[in-house]
């Protein structure tokens, strides 16, 4: 498991777990497959509907979890069952290894559960002296390699045919082959003899129902029954979070666990236990039945404003199936314990600040997660809010404090880029690219060129475009955003070559300054919060019909404000009226203007450049944009490429590449060898951070493929097909 001692060791750890040919693979395949399994088996779904009914259900039930434990208890007790409630993982190891002992239990089958997991507590009982085997195929194999689970349902998806055969081989000691089936035949043999030896069976849970006191198990192996039914004795380990009302609010939840988990319709065990089954090795024909509840910090997260979401958590792992780092590192790295965004989450709640610490860092902020969580949890919000917290108890590094200060005062920011056009003159060329800088100052970053601050930044050159509106319909104000302003104005002048003066009447606000997303993840959520009144101040959501940006990052942390300025009275009024009236570019052309002015006519497809779209992650998770970029490039006349991964991040994540440019790189790769496959000759996408990413890849490897934002390529700004840009 990941210790999260330092940046620097981590990131080694992340260097060889790349290296893995084999999980690399497996879980770019699945990966893959998994995104059509899922919408297959949601297609007759109103899945915004469900995600919301379980995600109530869920918040209801933990703001009362007390009482819902005290409902369970008392309509156990009646059952013969007896519940003990854990206040730690200690408690919880103790009382369990405590039922063995008082049960003269020698040998323990167990079925599969992160709760168990999450409490180590194989490794305590075997400490005790117990024997304890693991029952279902993955948790078997991962036990025999002394090492923890890769994914939370498929715990050993990191491991090939051969390296399971090498390891049956060795247990049995017989040569054994590498077909699957006769594997599995393999772990059955071994096992089987087990259940019947077995004196006590633990399980999980995954519903834990207070009206009946029953306990609802989702497996695709039948070893859970096993283990819950031929042993004398039955312990069931249960999250306090597991704690649900009634039946019917399970079904619920149960009608998507297993097609979120792993695109199945439903699994292929669900088994509901209510009371102590027969055992006619018991005095009194019935099975010795423990049901131990853990706590382990789930009461105080229920009662927290903002983590209590967490607990909505129902353990599907898809969280991991979408993550493209997941898809390079594994769940090993990616993971202490729970894998997966809720892992970067929880592991600082459960196991500490010092397992969680690097593992918060590492994330994309891409919103994979958020969009395909079933419960509705807002996933990188928690891992940024986690970020704020442990800010608070580490030495930050100098160096984000300094960015933090300057980024939130806009005449100092600016003051310094605008200083640095002419600082940087020494380390560019003619070309708009720095020279030799990257690799001198920022080691392990020679993957992509890095642009040059540009001669005049745009708010400069605004004045000088001499737009006039005498009868405009619209009135909107531009927000510029960092880059797009110091670093590429020609994007957003681009975008405004497609707005007809006439029509709109276009205001640059020169008081607004950074959106505040790099601070967000930086974990600087105070001064993010005072970069977010200082813009509500430069642009006054009353006097436009729409606030426009050309950069889908800085858009979707804007529609963030409402909620960024929650606690400030009255600001939220005005932060809400903002976020309404913010619109990304293709949107504002597509579905705005296209429609009054007829800006943008139908032509024939095909016609023009092939052109294949990156959709940033801002764009069509961000803001929900998935259908206007494509359709504005349909209706130009370029001959737009469709892939399955054009929603997939390009690695970026603004401050992400510098802590980790190894995985940056290797997503950027990816990224550009599959628009170079599809013999595109453009990749158009909507955001400056993205076109910084995908363009410097592009020029240092030379090649053809030109990066362009969309707004440019409307504007007919290709070389091949336009004259120069």
């Amino acid at each position: 498991m990941q210790t999260a001692e330092n940046l620097k060791q981590y990131r080694e750890q992340l260097k060889q777990a790349m290296q893995e040919g084999f999980q690399r693979t497996a879980l770019d395949n699945f990966a893959q497959a998994y995104r059509e399994s899922r919408a297959n088996a949601f297609a007759q779904t109103d899945l915004p509907q469900l995600i919301g009914k379980i995600g109530r259900y869920k918040d209801q039930a933990m703001s009362r979890l007390e009482l819902l434990f005290h409902e369970f208890r008392t309509n156990a007790e009646a059952k013969g069952i007896t519940v003990h409630l854990a206040d730690n993982d200690l408690e919880a190891n103790r009382i369990i290894a405590g039922i063995a002992h008082e049960n003269n239990c020698r040998m323990i089958v167990k079925a599969k559960s992160m709760t168990a997991e999450e409490i180590q507590l194989n490794q305590y009982l075997e400490k005790q002296g117990f024997e304890v085997i693991e029952t279902d195929l993955g948790e078997w194999i991962i036990q025999l390699r002394n090492e923890g689970p890769s994914h939370m349902v498929m715990p050993a998806i990191h491991l090939s045919r051969n390296q399971v055969s090498e390891l049956f081989t060795r247990v049995t000691g017989k040569q054994q082959g590498t077909d699957i089936k006769d594997l599995v035949q393999v772990a059955r043999r071994e096992l089987r003899q087990k259940f019947t030896e077995g004196d006590m069976g633990i399980s999980g849970a995954n519903f834990a129902i207070a009206e009946s006191a029953t306990i609802g198990l989702v497996t695709n192996e039948g070893n859970a029954r096993l283990c819950t039914t031929l042993p004398r004795v039955h312990v069931a380990l249960v999250g306090l979070d597991k704690l649900t009302p009634s039946l019917s609010q399970a079904l619920t939840t149960l009608h998507a666990l297993p097609k979120n988990a792993t695109g199945q319709a439903i699994s292929s065990y669900v088994t509901w236990i209510t009371g102590r089954n027969q055992c006619a090795a018991s005095s009194d024909g019935k099975k010795i039945m423990h049901i131990v509840f853990l706590d382990n910090g789930r009461l105080a997260l229920a009662r927290d404003p903002v983590f209590s979401q967490a607990l909505r958590c129902v353990r599907c792992g898809a969280c991991a199936n979408v993550c493209p780092i997941y898809r390079l590192v594994g769940g090993h790295k990616y993971g202490h314990i729970y894998i997966g965004a809720i892992g970067l989450i929880l592991t600082y709640f459960y196991h500490g600040r010092d397992k969680a610490q690097q593992l918060a860092q590492n994330c994309l902020n891409c919103q994979a997660c958020k969009e395909v969580c079933i419960a509705g949890i807002d996933l990188p919000s928690l891992i940024r809010e986690v970020r704020t917290v442990m800010q608070q108890e580490i030495n930050v590094p100098i160096s984000e404090r300094l960015l933090a200060q300057i980024l939130k005062n806009r005449k100092i920011f600016h003051g310094i880029l605008r200083t640095a056009r002419y600082a940087q003159k020494p380390v560019t060329g003619k070309e708009p690219y720095l020279r030799h800088l990257p690799h001198f100052l920022l080691q392990d970053h020679g993957y992509k060129r890095l642009p040059a601050l540009a001669a005049r930044p745009f708010r400069d050159r605004f004045p000088t475009l001499g737009r006039k509106s005498r009868d405009p319909q619209y009135h909107i104000a531009l927000f510029s955003g960092c880059l797009q302003d110091f670093v590429y104005p020609e994007q957003l002048e681009a975008g405004l070559e497609m707005i007809p003066p006439d029509r709109v009447k276009v205001e640059f606000p020169l008081q607004q300054g950074c959106c505040g997303l790099p601070l967000m993840m930086l974990g600087r959520t105070q001064a993010a919060r005072e970069l977010a009144r200082s813009n509500l101040q430069a642009i006054d959501p009353a006097r436009y019909d729409y606030i426009l940006t050309l950069c889908a990052s800085c858009g979707s942390h804007l529609k963030d404000y409402p909620a960024l300025l929650r606690d400030i009275p009255g600001q939220r009024v005005k932060a809400a009226r903002f976020a309404d009236k913010v619109i990304d570019f293709s949107s504002f052309i597509n579905d705005v203007i296209r429609d009054v002015t007829g800006l943008v006519p139908e032509s024939t497809p095909g016609g023009g450049p092939r052109a294949a779209y990156h959709a940033p992650c801002h764009l069509c998770r961000g803001m929900g944009v998935h259908n206007a970029p494509r359709e504005l490039l349909t209706a130009m006349g370029m001959d737009y490429i469709k892939h399955a991964e054009e929603e997939t991040c390009c690695g970026l994540g603004g401050t992400y590449s510098l802590k980790f440019p190894e995985i940056s790189a290797e997503i950027l790769r990816k990224k550009i060898d599959q628009a170079e496959s599809m013999g595109a000759e453009l990749l158009l996408t909507d955001c400056p951070g993205c076109i910084l990413q995908l363009r410097g890849g592009a020029e240092i490897r030379k090649s053809r493929l030109q990066v362009l934002h969309t707004a440019e390529a409307l504007a007919g700004r290709y070389d091949s097909f336009n004259g120069t840009e």
